[in-house]
């Protein structure tokens, strides 16, 4: 019989699953085909970083950046006391010390959060460090969960791990660039005029993307059973969203957001199966 402890623990990590079924059809397919023992982990991490990217991407009639600090000072106060009211900063926190993950990459990820406070046309130093924050160190966080403890492991894939969370947010910011420019007045790729976006700027981002998506792909080869299939079913579907977007007009992908439906995302997941299964990945 579960103590009532265990009861909120139970019911803090259902709510990290359901914020991410509600808002990633893919990621919530990609986690339901890691091993049952380390999926409730992936749904804290992502449920955890949801929260703050809601925070700066969707609460514009609030104060964000004195949500944003409150969420810093809660996440802080959680790790340190081991609980916390809030369900998605309690089941993250739990994960956070099962699996020690470092807090300097929690920093790093709510550093990111706040440059989405202020809108700046980004340098290569500045696009560089953002994308190190709200990507390559949320794949290093699950990493730590991927590698199941095991040190040299992470330290082995950690390279490989945040070029492809690199990857995952630069198409991210193909897919929405309309949204980003228009909605919330941003613009990531430095050196891009939106009111002017070339082929030559298209194909130059799109070649970046490429380099780091082999490279990830080299790392997942390399992950045990538990997790190797759930990450590879992520890369095939943005691999597929990448692909999609290479062939889409550069004044094209200015107006409308590039999707995959969610029919699709079915049959991909049972070629990646077949794949995975025969030994081909």
């Amino acid at each position: 019989m579960s103590t009532k402890k265990e009861l909120f623990d139970e019911v803090s990590m259902k709510h990290s699953k359901i914020l991410t079924h509600a808002y990633s059809t893919s990621f919530s397919l990609g986690i339901r085909m890691l091993h049952k023992s380390i999926q409730d982990a992936i749904y804290a991490i992502y449920g955890y970083v949801r929260v703050a990217d809601e925070i700066v991407d969707s609460f514009h009639d609030f104060d964000k950046k004195t949500l944003l600090a409150e969420f810093r000072q809660d996440t802080y106060k959680a790790l340190k006391v081991g609980v916390s009211t809030n369900p998605i900063l309690n089941s993250f926190q739990a994960v956070v010390k099962k699996y020690d993950i470092n807090i300097e990459l929690i920093d790093t990820f709510l550093d990111s959060m706040e440059m989405d406070l202020n809108f700046e046309k980004y340098s290569k130093e500045k696009y560089d460090q953002y994308i190190l924050g709200s990507a390559e160190v949320v794949g290093l966080m699950c990493l730590k969960v991927f590698c199941l403890g095991k040190a040299d492991l992470y330290s082995k894939l950690k390279p490989y791990a945040m070029k492809l969370g690199s990857a995952f947010q630069k198409i991210n910011f193909l897919r929405d660039m309309q949204n980003d420019y228009e909605e919330l007045g941003r613009m990531y790729f430095p050196g891009v005029d939106f009111n002017a976006f070339s082929y030559e700027s298209k194909k130059e981002i799109e070649e970046d993307i490429a380099k780091d998506f082999a490279l990830g792909l080299q790392g997942i080869k390399m992950l045990p059973l538990e997790s190797r299939f759930g990450v590879y079913l992520a890369y095939i579907y943005y691999l597929k969203l990448f692909n999609k977007i290479k062939t889409v007009k550069p004044e094209n992908i200015l107006k409308a957001r590039i999707r995959i439906p969610n029919t699709k995302k079915v049959r991909i997941l049972f070629g990646s199966y077949l794949r995975h299964s025969v030994n081909l990945l």
